[in-house]
This record gives structure tokens, sequence and C-alpha cells, in this order.
């Protein structure tokens, strides 16, 4: 019987989810909306569906040994989620005493950048290093900090949060509250206020002005970006700048060997 444990991957608009054996094979993956689901409760009763469903695609005798997540604001010492600004779910979500009620296994919870790290390290471009950074571009932006082979969580859980470092004390407004936070600029919500900011700004011609706010992706403004379009391509411009210039000061602060950058934004 083959040992497998659950990998989850919980997004601001998708949650992505795989069955992975001990040598990082994929044998089964899926994915759901997150977006959708008001109520965590909700959210765990469809992901569960999901979840067995997936098992059933898999011809093979298995043997579930754990369940491990990332999300975001996910506290890795308490198994939390906790006031994350991207999720609809607000305040403190006990996700893994929820989540054990389906699955009586070990679990943990990070947030989805340092889980991200962990795979890179195990199993990724990072297999043998000992000092990197881990940048998620989707929704938000995560970060993941690994220093002497050890992934840096900070007293509270919650270290290496680069998505909520100021770019501009006087900037966009966050959905942590705050204003100018990186992931503001640089995520794919960000650089969907980017494009608008410079359709306001500009009246050059853009297929971006044929599409509301709520229909545009960051896919589509990178598939203009590859076709030519100006806005695009200076969306990119200026997002890729302010992203430079807050990895270049964490250069600085851990002179790592590496950063590597995940997530739909940069496909």
């Amino acid at each position: 019987m083959k040992a497998v444990v659950i990998g989850i991957d919980i997004g601001g608009t998708s949650t992505k989810f795989g069955i992975v054996d001990q040598h990082g094979n994929i044998l089964a993956e899926g994915a759901m909306p997150t977006d959708t689901h008001e109520k965590v409760e909700d959210y765990l009763k469809d992901l569960h569906q999901h979840l067995q469903a997936m098992f059933q695609l898999i011809d093979e005798e298995i043997e579930l040994k754990g369940i491990g997540i990332g999300a975001p604001n996910g506290n890795y010492y308490t198994g939390t989620i906790e006031q994350p600004p991207n999720l609809r779910w607000k305040g403190v979500t006990p996700f893994i005493s929820l989540l054990s009620q389906y699955y009586p296994v070990p679990m943990a919870l990070t947030n989805d950048a340092n889980a991200a790290a962990l795979g890179e390290m195990l199993f990724g471009g990072a297999k043998g290093m000992k000092d990197f950074i881990m940048i998620t571009l989707g929704t938000g932006l995560g970060g993941g900090v690994v220093v002497n082979g050890q992934l840096v969580y900070g007293h509270d859980g919650f270290a290496g949060e680069l998505g909520h470092t100021l770019v501009n004390v006087n900037g966009r407004y966050c959905g942590c509250g705050r204003r100018g936070c990186l992931e503001t600029y640089a995520s794919a919500t960000g650089i969907k206020r980017t494009v608008y900011k410079l359709l306001a700004d500009h009246n050059i011609d853009s297929e971006l002005r044929a599409f509301a706010y709520n229909e545009l992706t960051a896919k589509m403004i990178t598939q203009a970006a590859i076709r030519g379009d100006k806005i695009a391509i200076e969306a990119f411009e200026y997002t890729g700048r302010i992203l430079g210039m807050k990895l270049a000061d964490m250069v600085v602060i851990n002179s790592p060997e590496a950063i590597f950058l995940f997530g739909g934004l940069t496909l």
C-alpha cells in the first residue's frame, strides 16, 4: 500500500489540491473556487467532496498519512488562518481543527509561500540550498524566507510577509487595512489596478479598454502585452520595477542564494 499525503493550496480566488507520494509524484489533482464560499464550513464541505472524488481517480491502493495546507495568513504554530485580507472568512479560523473532523490524520498549515518554499527545497530548484526566498504572486503576494535550511516563522508565525511591506505610505488601500502594501501593486489584483490607472492617465488605444474591472484578469493583461498592447506592457514594467526594488532590499537583508517567483502572475 502506497503512503500518500494531500496538499492543499488555498488562494484568494481558487483552491488547488493534489495527492502526492513520498517522492513528490502527483497521483491526482484538482481545483475549486475559494471566493464563492462565504462561510468556511460550506467551503470545507465542498472541499471534502472534491477530495473524495479525487481519490476515485487513483487505481492503486493508498494510505493517507497526512495533509499539508498552504493558506493566506496561515499560522504554523496554531493551525489557524488569521485575518486573511484576500479571503471572505474574517477573524481567526481554526482551519486544522475543522478539517480534522473530515480526516483524522496529522496536519500542518502555514502560509502559501512557506509551503511553496518547502516544496521547492525538497523537490524543486532549491534542492540543496540553505538560503533562499520564495515569492508567490497570485491574488496577493506571499513570501517565504529560508535561512540556514530553516523556514523563518518569527515569534508569532507570520515572519516573511513581504507582501505587506510598504511601497508608498500614502499609496493604494490594502485588504489588510493599511495603505501602500507591496501586494497592492505586485499581484494579479495589483496589476489590474495599475492597468486602470494607466487607462485613466493616457488616451492611447488599448484592447484593455473594452473590459470592465471585474471582467479583466491578469492572464488577459499578459496576453495583451504579448500582442504588443502599450498599456499592458507599461503595467508589467511598472509592476516589475516596484517588485524588483523590494526584492533588492531583501537581498541586502538576507543575502539569499536565489529568489523564486511562483504563481499565476509569473506564467
